[in-house]
């Protein structure tokens, strides 16, 4: 049985569904509302397990998933939503064995993504222009997955150029992903697909202008993704009063041969 270990992030989840990242130490307390809860009562213990702390309040232990994790990890950059993450690797179609370049890593939310995708076989690279970035989303990866050996961080602006093509898959998280495009060009093989999120509907325009431009694209589609959660209760039945509904517009290429090249 794979037990909770001293050194792992786990959530330990209220009776409300509330849910708080702890970093399990051996001798470590958790501190809740005056209470205490003793790490190494959890150490050795199934994940799952249920516990209380000094005064009786009840929580379950257990290890995050990667969408739970992402909202409540440490950060730098604002993270993707899972509910995106989801629709990336769908459109991009990240499958096990693929070279795969990212820009920028951000908090590496969709880093990880990418990286259980791949799989051993595969590839990320990614490029990133802030060191603090960097290192927060190296952090974040090695506490969540462990040491990965396919993952490959470069300090490099991808608007000045990119250096490890040819790659299947581009995928771009930045303000300006249209000034990629020439460089996309020659960086993804034939077939390889490019990505982009963007907030805003002006980028969104600009970035497919600039794939029209370029006979070497097609297949350019945009388009957003709503989730709407519901809370079901009885015979009370309705959608939660609050949701994250935008959080970004996705744009969508094909990498092809211009009719006069083949």
């Amino acid at each position: 049985m794979n037990n909770l270990r001293s050194g792992e992030r786990i959530h330990l989840v209220s009776r409300k569904g509330r849910r708080y990242s702890v970093v399990l130490r051996e001798g470590g307390v958790f501190q809740f509302s005056g209470e205490r809860l003793s790490h190494d009562d959890l150490i050795g213990q199934p994940e799952g397990t249920s516990v209380r702390t000094s005064r009786g309040s009840p929580f379950i232990a257990l290890r995050p998933t990667l969408a739970e994790y992402v909202v409540k990890m440490p950060r730098g950059a604002q993270v993707i939503y899972p509910k995106d993450l989801g629709l990336i690797l769908m459109w991009a179609d990240i499958y096990p064995g693929a070279k795969v370049l990212e820009a920028g890593i951000g908090s590496g939310a969709l880093t990880m993504a990418l990286l259980r995708s791949v799989g051993e076989k595969g590839t990320v690279i990614s490029y990133e222009i802030r060191e603090d970035f960097a290192n927060q989303a190296r952090e974040n990866i090695a506490q969540f997955l462990g040491p990965v050996s396919n993952l490959i961080v470069r300090m490099k602006n991808i608007c000045e150029g990119i250096d490890d093509g040819p790659v299947d898959r581009l995928l771009l998280d930045l303000p300006e992903p249209w000034l990629v495009v020439p460089h996309a060009v020659t960086a993804l093989r034939p077939g390889g697909i490019f990505l982009c999120l963007l907030p805003t509907v002006p980028q969104v325009q600009q970035v497919v202008a600039a794939l029209r431009a370029e006979p070497s694209f097609g297949f350019i589609e945009s388009f957003e993704t709503l989730l709407r959660t519901w809370n079901i209760d009885g015979r009370s039945v309705r959608p939660d009063h609050r949701m994250v509904a935008h959080s970004a517009f996705l744009t969508v290429a094909r990498r092809i041969l211009p009719p006069d090249t083949t």
